[in-house]
């Protein structure tokens, strides 16, 4: 019986990993379940998994679930704030942390869970753009193991020699390979005429074609920045440098993608986009879990279609492939000023193109340092916020 903690469980992942979690009640445990804000669908799973905690970022939130529990007779603890949610991820009883919490705010409770020696699965690319060589090294030092949860990582990792480099520092070559392809989508806008991408709405955006998420990450989806954190993250996860990393884009979204390796053999993992998939492999292996995804019919799929990354579309792909070369804090600054561009955006403070925008003046203008602490990455994190918002005020005010 593992014991499992879900950090944002009320996000898509977190949600996708309880309905894994829940066609295997033999193996697995809720230990504890954390959200930000929305304490209503928190109590839901609280009802529903008995979980023998409950945490909330918020402090006036956990209190109206607080009240909601004991209205209920429900035993579930409620705690709230940062320290608590470091706590149920380092906690002793625990086996398994999914790490689900969206952009930076994640970064101190996976941190825990790292040095804790937890069974991580990485759900939350946010804490490899920004500390990718503190926490690879972490892992290694502690005993964590390392699953990634992203379905392009998952599927990379798969695709590679059971022996892989996860936090061990092997290069690739030494497994034979030659190139990791990640796939894209190319989201909503994939096809719509550049002049028109400066009036796409934030419900547009959000209108991903084949996967169900969060707005922040279908916005990212949209702009590609998604893929360029994936870009960096997968350079972090696989112990690979730029140059060794490739992004293609692929609409249909079935391979989600590929190993190159030295022979000329291309190994690909293929599945339908749910999410469940990547999610049952981290908490089976090494076994296969049922997942409750829906067969991939090769046959009603019917095509597979490749093509090459238009950076002109795509500007945000290319800031974080720069950074990425920079090195430093170069990726948390790049993560800080496009958490902030989205969320303007969002609210519609700015315009679609705006984010890349904000993004490259927030890259020129705040200095990158050695990432040699969590608290040098989380000063580069603020400092990046703050010119960023001077940024978008500056942009909104010329609208």
């Amino acid at each position: 019986m593992q014991r499992v903690t879900i950090l944002g469980s009320t996000g898509s992942i977190g949600v996708s990993t309880l309905d894994v979690l829940a066609r295997h009640p033999e193996r697995f445990e809720v230990f504890a379940l954390t959200a930000a804000t929305r304490w209503q669908p928190l109590l839901e799973q609280c009802l529903a998994y008995t979980p023998q905690c409950a945490v909330m970022s918020d402090p006036s939130a956990a209190e109206q679930l607080r009240q909601a529990l004991q209205r209920s007779g429900s035993k579930v603890e409620v705690l709230s704030g940062t320290e608590a949610l470091v706590a149920v991820a380092q906690d002793s009883s625990v086996d398994t942390v999914m790490a689900a919490i969206v952009g930076a705010a994640g970064l101190l409770p996976t941190f825990a869970a790292v040095k804790a020696g937890k069974r991580v699965l990485l759900a939350n690319k946010e804490v490899l753009v920004m500390a990718g060589h503190l926490f690879m090294a972490a892992a290694k030092t502690h005993g964590a193991q390392i699953l990634p949860i992203d379905s392009e990582h998952n599927a990379i990792f798969q695709c590679l020699p059971l022996a892989g480099p996860l936090a061990q520092g092997i290069a690739l070559a030494e497994l034979g390979v030659s190139k990791i392809v990640l796939t894209a989508s190319g989201g909503p806008f994939r096809q719509l005429p550049l002049s028109q991408l400066s009036q796409v709405t934030p419900e547009q955006a959000c209108n991903h074609p084949n996967w169900s998420m969060g707005p922040k990450i279908s916005v990212d989806s949209a702009t590609m920045m998604n893929k360029g954190l994936e870009f960096i993250e997968a350079c972090w996860l696989f112990n690979a440098r730029a140059r060794d990393v490739e992004v293609v884009i692929h609409p249909q979204s079935v391979i989600h993608s590929m190993v190159e390796y030295v022979d000329g053999s291309v190994l690909a993992q293929l599945g339908n986009p749910d999410m469940r998939t990547p999610i049952a492999h981290a908490l089976g292996m090494p076994e296969r879990l049922p997942s409750g995804v829906e067969r991939l019919d090769l046959v009603r799929s019917a095509r597979l279609d490749f093509e090459a990354l238009d950076e002109e579309r795509f500007p945000c792909m290319t800031l974080a492939r720069q950074a990425a070369e920079r090195g430093g804090t170069c990726p948390a600054i790049l993560n800080a000023a496009n958490e902030e561009a989205v969320a303007a955006f969002l609210a519609s403070q700015l315009q679609f193109n705006d984010i890349a925008q904000v993004i490259a003046a927030v890259l020129d203008s705040v200095e990158s340092a050695e990432p040699v602490s969590l608290d040098a990455v989380q000063q580069a994190d603020l400092s990046a916020r703050q010119r960023a918002r001077v940024a978008i005020q500056q942009i909104s005010a010329k609208q």
